[in-house]
């Protein structure tokens, strides 16, 4: 068998002909190593053959049905199967960094704080990636996750579960919002006790600050009544701004800081942790560089 001289050897153990030598080797057959690469067995034999011409050698022995190597195959496959993992490895960087220019990230908002935050950093290190923000009632979002529809999201007392990742963003408290011009706007601290005879603004069931003005009107044994629910956390800012009533939203919920004024409510100060998570099944790159700014002022 004719072969190569040195010099042209090196370009005559091509990374096809290498991966089908490993693939051989690995299956036990061509036709086994063409079902792997799904090409046809005729590509497998004919890579095969040339690398065994380039080589000056026979790299196979038929024995039954099976190819057997011969001892320098053996050699030659420990570090062909070095190559094609780099080979791999440098198509994985490639797909990474196309994400990274190219990519998609879909994320998941409760309230528009901290997430906006995250998301500006997000897009001045990926300022070609597409985002598109879902947002919604706490219950929306983590369902969301669950079912796939982002990629990422952002939500307070997201629960410690094996199926989860998760990495603290912050931590803030619900309180009272009032509008300017309110009786109880110039305070610096109420209680459940003088809020209950107001007209209070609710949001519906699913909303995790609903879930926190619940608790803590049951820690005060009392029975409040909502003259208006929303579904929304800017639908209540608007009530409020239109004086309304008094609702309730995270201290860091948002940006706006029109028609409402905060007040601390004594059986709501205890602070509840912000996560970014996402399912741990779900990972990417561009999941990484969301969660890498995802440390508390990060």
């Amino acid at each position: 068998m004719n072969s190569l001289s040195p010099k042209d050897l090196l370009p005559a153990l091509t990374l096809s002909r290498l991966r089908a030598l490993n693939a051989v080797m690995e299956t036990g057959s061509f036709s086994a190593a063409a079902r792997r690469l799904a090409v046809s067995q005729a590509t497998i034999s004919q890579q095969v053959r040339d690398l065994e011409r380039a080589l000056g050698l026979d790299l196979f022995r038929r024995v039954a049905n099976d190819m057997m190597p011969t001892p320098l195959c053996q050699q030659i496959y420990t570090l062909s199967r070095e190559i094609e993992a780099a080979g791999q490895r440098i198509a994985d960087l490639l797909a990474q960094h196309r994400t990274l220019e190219q990519g998609e990230l879909r994320i998941g908002l409760g309230n528009a704080m901290p997430g906006m935050a995250r998301i500006r950093a997000f897009q001045k290190l990926c300022p070609g990636v597409g985002v598109k923000i879902e947002m919604g009632s706490w219950g929306k979002i983590y369902e969301a996750v669950i079912e796939g529809r982002v990629d990422v999201a952002v939500l307070p007392d997201v629960p410690d579960e094996p199926r989860f990742r998760r990495r603290q963003v912050q931590s803030q408290s619900v309180v009272a919002i009032a509008h300017p011009g309110h009786p109880l706007a110039g305070r610096s601290e109420i209680s459940c006790a003088e809020l209950v005879s107001e007209r209070l603004i609710f949001r519906t069931p699913g909303s995790s600050t609903q879930r926190a003005v619940d608790e803590a009107f049951r820690t005060a044994r009392l029975s409040p009544h909502a003259t208006i629910v929303l579904d929304t956390r800017d639908g209540v800012l608007d009530a409020v701004a239109n004086a309304l009533g008094i609702g309730f939203m995270w201290s860091h919920g948002t940006s706006r800081r029109d028609g409402f004024v905060p007040i601390p409510c004594r059986e709501m100060r205890r602070e509840r942790a912000d996560y970014v998570f996402a399912l741990r099944s779900a990972r990417g790159p561009l999941h990484e560089v969301f969660f890498g700014l995802a440390a508390p002022g990060g």
